[in-house]
């Protein structure tokens, strides 16, 4: 990890309330948390975050290892929001918060009564983010909502794969992980306006809009030419070649993206005559014949194994690289460097594995300061904050604001 520093990091200060679970809330929460904000994940007694029994085997305890990836730096209260006690409990954090995040389908925090504008009245600076499968409003905002879901009707599925295959989910969540994103940008920008004026406001993210927002290239191209996009493969719309190459042990990817790239190519790999082959003369040519311009290739990529190649080539300075299993990223020397992967202590399961911080802040870098916390682990200590004495605690527990 990154050496900390005596700087408070930047969001410290900042009390967040993670009413979330699985993916795209808890994610967005736990980035927040990474940067210093205090994070209450608000969970239900008993099972708490379906995501701690997820997941096909089993660790020492019973979170599971996704859990373990998506909440760390977090503080845990278990809280039954059905019940008034739970709810009066829930509002005096709510007039402590700066900020709100959830996860429920559209409609339910509303039947609960800690919707938007019932917060609202008790913390006018409360900054509420609201992530749902489809939005809040439209045709098909009351559809249940996940990844799948989102990458197959925002068109992402229609384009992943080969053009002869099945369908083809994105190998990660790119629905779940692009809104977790995508909220915490609208969070903090809205945060940073509460800071001049005061008052908070309300953010709907979806994953569906989030799915589309990576349509870039493909939306574009057909903007442009008016057909629909279609599956390329490893391929893309804005440049040939720009994809896997079979080499004689296996494939590896490589782009040769404008024109002193393409030249450059063809002049190191030995084949300077496809520099002036009519087919491939020009990038919209080269778009036009890529099936035709990647067995051109593949006559002489077959001639070395894909690391001779990849060593060749950027040598050459054209972009290359080995097609990596996550253990083999995680475990390779770059991957190592750039700390992808880090060790956190945890009272069960001892010293547990954590995807590292994907960007890293040179002044006040990202800190582990606290463990994937246990099922209410600290429900204690925030009634303690609250000012929740024995007394009122026994009320509060006799209307069942802690039990399922």
């Amino acid at each position: 990890m990154q050496t900390p520093t005596n700087q408070p990091l930047p969001l410290a200060g900042v009390r967040v309330l993670d009413v979330s679970q699985v993916m795209a809330g808890p994610y967005c929460c736990m980035l927040l948390a990474d940067l210093g904000a205090d994070v209450i994940k608000i969970e239900p007694p008993g099972t708490g975050d379906q995501t701690r029994g997820s997941m096909g085997f089993k660790m020492k305890g019973s979170d599971s290892m996704g859990f373990l990836n998506m909440n760390r730096n977090k503080r845990s209260v278990t809280l039954n929001l059905k019940t008034e006690a739970g709810k009066e409990i829930f509002f005096r954090l709510v007039k402590t918060a700066d900020i709100l995040v959830e996860n429920y389908r559209p409609g339910v925090m509303k039947k609960l009564g800690v919707d938007y504008p019932t917060l609202k009245k008790i913390n006018p600076g409360l900054v509420y983010a609201s992530i749902s499968g489809f939005g809040q409003t439209g045709p098909w905002a009351d559809r249940p909502g996940f990844d799948l879901m989102a990458q197959a009707m925002s068109g992402v599925m229609s384009v992943t794969g080969y053009p002869d295959g099945p369908p083809v989910k994105a190998g990660v969540p790119v629905a779940d992980i692009g809104c977790a994103l995508f909220a915490a940008y609208g969070i903090l920008s809205a945060y940073i306006g509460k800071t001049k004026s005061g008052e908070g406001q309300f953010i709907d993210a979806s994953l569906f809009d989030s799915a589309l927002a990576f349509s870039i290239w493909d939306t574009s191209q057909y903007w442009g030419t008016g057909v629909d996009p279609y599956k390329l493969g490893t391929a893309n719309h804005m440049s040939a070649p720009y994809q896997a190459m079979q080499a004689s042990d296996g494939y590896f990817v490589m782009g040769a993206t404008n024109q002193k790239l393409w030249s450059l190519l063809c002049e190191k790999i030995g084949r300077p005559e496809l520099i002036e082959d009519e087919r491939f003369k020009t990038n919209p040519l080269r778009l036009a014949n890529r099936l035709i311009l990647v067995k051109e290739l593949e006559k002489t990529f077959l001639t070395k194994t894909s690391e001779e190649w990849v060593d060749q080539l950027l040598a050459e300075g054209i972009p290359a690289g080995p097609i990596n299993t996550y253990p083999q990223a995680f475990d390779s020397e770059h991957g190592k460097h750039r700390q992808m992967r880090i060790e956190i202590d945890h009272p069960v399961e001892g010293s547990i594995p954590n995807i590292g911080f994907a960007v890293k802040l040179s002044e006040t870098p990202q800190q582990v300061s606290r463990h994937p916390p246990l099922l209410g682990e600290h429900t204690s200590e925030l009634l303690k904050e609250l000012g929740i004495e024995k007394e009122e605690l026994a009320k509060l527990t006799e209307g069942g604001a802690f039990k399922a």
